[in-house]
């Protein structure tokens, strides 16, 4: 049963991956969903390299952690992304959910992305 669904989550990250297409001015922010972790970091796909990353195993992050894995967690790894960006000139983005549903953790990394100023 799970070869199937990770099969499925599959389809839909080529799916959006096939649109969404990260530049130097306007990089990819990519999420990834564990059962007990989050992790976020902005790509340019141009360059092919790794701009900034943040995530709930991340040193400054999980001292501000009571559990890792939690809509609170996503919110935290989402605005420390977007102040990494922020302070490296960054203000837009592409966000790629990376065939995850946005909903719960996805969604409260966005939503705490974008207030922390990001656009996307």
């Amino acid at each position: 049963m799970s070869f199937e669904r990770a099969e499925r989550r599959y389809t839909r990250q080529a799916r959006v991956r096939r649109k969404v297409r990260g530049s130097v001015e306007r990089p990819r922010l990519s999420v990834y969903r564990s059962l007990h972790h989050i992790y976020a970091q902005v790509v340019s796909d141009e360059t092919g390299r790794t701009l900034f990353a943040a995530s709930t195993m991340s040193a400054a992050i999980r001292e501000n952690l009571k559990s890792k894995g939690g809509v609170t967690a996503a919110k935290l790894v989402g605005k420390t992304i977007a102040e990494r960006c922020r302070d490296a000139g960054i203000s837009e983005v592409v966000f790629d959910r990376n065939g995850f549903l946005y909903h719960g953790r996805v969604k409260a990394l966005a939503d705490a992305a974008r207030e922390a100023g990001l656009k996307f």
